[in-house]
């Protein structure tokens, strides 16, 4: 099977949709209309949901599944069995692809039956050890089916599987482990195998049985580092579950009650952008059509940020990820009017363009008070390069790519904006496939370059989620970068589970030496395993006031069923695996992360959009409730009047008395990963916190400072840039 990133490679070389373009079909500055043209942005998606599933391209694309068919039907019956038996499985995996399993089993039948025959002499122990693989993964996912999707339950798919994840029905897991054991005859030296073998006994209760001793997973694999209290999973009762292909999320409050809302994408050509408000605690209504969102559809990331600086959160979609030519979809920037509706206003604010990217950062680049655009573009050469947009006060943008250095950038896969030297003037780190990463360091407003070479930060070759976070808490940006090479995915994961292996280039986290410079502590720090997240973000799930870590793992292929990870930052020194205990460490492909306190109580809830590329790959979200640490907390909302309105690029620091003596809190406002939607409130854990000493606020666009004393523990506070008193 050929892995994602060799099929993204074919595809971009290949590949037949016309160039993208910039629209300029209205200029960037005209006048904003009533309303735009009825369904517009609609028309154009479903135009060309149509065309991708008429076409071959990636995920989507039935042409390729039909030329196969004509193909197979075409063989005779003494046909070469070394001809025949690729073509068969291929046909299979593409059947498999879009949920049609009763024929690809009937296709691996025919597959398993060309290689077991008299003349199965001509075909390779290789080419039968993957049919047998391939057969394991069509069982697997049938007892998927029937169970973690037909009989979905809050313990679904949570790694390892036990209790409530034991399957029912265990028919398709049974059929999987005898030709999981049967690839593992042929090559017991396949990592892949002996993964896929271990969760399928698993799925069964009765894990490790039948699996050879040199197969089997390393005890520490299933245990937790650290003992922390189970996180269950509460997306079904909440509503929130979905099912849903890859995409994001976004955890915020929308219409201004106070209680965050739920925002979920999906890559989907006609899944519709899903919005769900917090009517009381823990009851959420989905609005998505009665608001005017139900047209938007697809979208392999969204964002949320304030375009107008309005005081309203606007929406941000990118599209066309990973596919290449045929994914020249149309973005959108959708603005929250004052009766909380949505509007298309992506061709009037001068940003709609047709490209793949899943991309995008905001910040106050020149610290002029409102919100720039970044939008990042999976180009190569002059083909969809990536793009700086200027705001002019208005929610319009202006193209100042070039003159700030920011043109091209490569096949971007994830950007954030973060202060790393803390000069007052933020920063844009940008990671990339195929190529080295970039750290932009803003030049006083004016211009970007890049000195990622230069500080030793360009690494890892092959990237995907990036963002910038404090982990030590010492008021300087540390900078966090995935790994997500090519190579044999499925592979590389059951070698860490099995022997413990690193195969392949792992993440990377860069601490900032607070002199302008950064040192590679991934290793040091215990963050150097392998883990291939597509999605990432950052919180504080026990409230110590030091920032944990999840990540959404996977990749395209069924084979990809890897453990979602959640990290302990444990006091800026070590970061500790605590997926298992927690129960957070969902096998189910995942992208959007995002952290917040969902139900007002002070502690941070996860939640996970999950759900892969491939049409019958859709899987429910999870959303996993924070049991309480006994920690104390500080919510922060802020509020900008000469800088941008939600306080993006803000430097919080909260000075707490405890047992042991004082310690500073930090947090940065609009701090996110680049594959992840937190809420944009500072929540702030703040641990054995006897009192609040200071609260010090920093704002961009003034260069002011705040400081407040008797600021209460426990509590939701506002402050607005220039007011001499905070409000409750």
């Amino acid at each position: 099977m050929r892995s994602a990133s060799t099929v993204l490679l074919l595809l971009l070389i290949a590949a037949a949709a016309p160039g993208w373009r910039l629209r300029q079909d209205a200029p960037a500055a005209a006048p904003v209309p009533d309303r735009p043209v009825p369904d517009r942005k609609e028309r154009l998606l479903r135009d060309f949901a149509a065309k991708l599933a008429r076409s071959n391209a990636p995920f989507f694309g039935e042409a390729t599944l039909q030329k196969c068919a004509k193909e197979i039907a075409g063989f005779r019956a003494k046909e070469d069995p070394r001809l025949e038996l690729p073509v068969r499985q291929h046909y299979a995996e593409l059947l498999m692809q879009f949920g049609r399993y009763d024929e690809a089993i009937e296709q691996l039948d025919r597959a398993t039956a060309l290689c077991n025959a008299s003349n199965g002499a001509k075909i390779d122990r290789r080419s039968a050890q993957a049919v047998a693989k391939l057969f394991g993964l069509a069982w697997l996912r049938v007892g998927e089916r029937a169970n973690c999707v037909a009989l979905h339950g809050p313990d679904s798919c949570l790694f390892p599987l036990k209790d409530g994840a034991i399957h029912v029905d265990q028919a398709g897991s049974e059929k999987a482990i005898v030709c999981f054991q049967r690839a593992l005859e042929l090559d017991p030296n396949d990592a892949a195998a002996a993964w896929l073998l271990n969760i399928a006994v698993m799925t069964l209760g009765r894990h490790p049985e039948g699996i050879p001793e040199a197969s089997q997973l390393l005890t520490a694999a299933l245990q937790s580092e650290q003992a922390l209290p189970r996180h269950p999973d509460i997306a079904g009762a909440l509503g929130l579950q979905g099912p849903n292909q890859a995409g994001g999320s976004i955890l915020d409050d929308f219409d201004g009650d106070g209680r965050l809302d739920v925002a979920i994408s999906s890559m989907a050509p006609l899944a519709p952008l899903k919005l769900f408000l917090q009517r009381r605690a823990g009851e959420f209504e989905e609005v998505s059509a009665a608001l005017g969102l139900a047209g938007q559809l697809g979208g392999l990331q969204l964002f949320h940020f304030d375009a107008d600086n309005d005081g309203r959160l606007d929406l941000l979609v990118q599209r066309g990820g990973w596919m290449g030519g045929w994914g020249e979809l149309p973005n959108s920037l959708l603005m929250q009017q004052q009766d909380g509706t949505f509007l298309d206003r992506t061709l009037e604010a001068g940003i709609e363009i047709s490209a793949p990217s899943q991309a995008a950062a905001m910040a106050d680049v020149d610290l002029d008070g409102d919100l720039d655009l970044f939008l990042g573009y999976e180009g190569a050469g002059e083909r969809y390069p990536s793009l700086l947009f200027l705001n002019r006060g208005d929610g319009t943008f202006e193209d100042g790519s070039r003159k700030w250095g920011l043109h091209g950038c490569g096949f971007v896969k994830g950007c954030a904006f973060g202060d790393y030297d803390r000069d007052g003037w933020p920063d844009l780190s940008v990671s990339t496939m195929n190529g080295p990463n970039h750290l932009y360091r803003n030049q006083g407003g004016k211009q970007f370059v890049d000195v990622a070479r230069a500080l030793k930060v360009d690494q890892p070759v092959d990237s995907f989620s990036s963002f910038f976070f404090d982990i030590d808490n010492d008021g300087w940006l540390d900078l966090y970068a995935t790994a997500y090479p090519e190579c044999d995915r499925t592979a590389a994961v059951g070698a860490w589970f099995v022997q413990g292996a690193r195969r392949c280039e792992t993440n990377r986290l860069y601490r900032n030496d607070g002199k302008g410079g950064f040192v590679d502590v991934t290793e040091q720090v215990g963050l150097d395993r392998v883990a291939f997240p597509m999605g990432s973000n950052f919180g504080d799930i026990d409230g110590d006031g030091f920032p944990d870590l999840y990540l959404s793992t996977g990749s395209p292929e069924y084979s990809a069923l890897f453990p979602n990870v959640l990290y302990r930052n444990d006091g800026g020194k070590r970061f500790l695996d605590v997926s298992a205990t927690t129960g957070t460490g969902h096998l189910q492909k995942g992208h959007g992360v995002s952290f917040g306190d969902l139900d007002g109580d002070g502690d941070q809830e996860l939640f996970a959009q999950l759900g892969g590329a491939l049409p019958d790959d859709a899987f429910r979200n999870a959303c996993f409730d924070n049991p309480g640490y006994g920690h104390r907390w500080l919510t922060v909302r802020l509020v900008g009047v000469k800088s941008n309105r939600f306080g993006l690029g803000t430097r919080v620091r909260v000075r707490i008395a405890e047992p042991g003596g004082e310690r500073d809190v930090y947090a940065d406002g609009g701090g996110n990963s680049s594959f992840g939607g937190n809420s944009l409130q500072l929540e702030l854990g703040l641990g054995a916190a006897t009192r609040i000493v200071e609260l010090e606020v920093r704002w961009p666009a003034s260069r002011t400072t705040q400081q407040f004393r008797d600021v209460p523990l426990d509590a939701v506070i506002r402050v607005t840039e220039g007011a001499a008193a905070i409000e409750r």
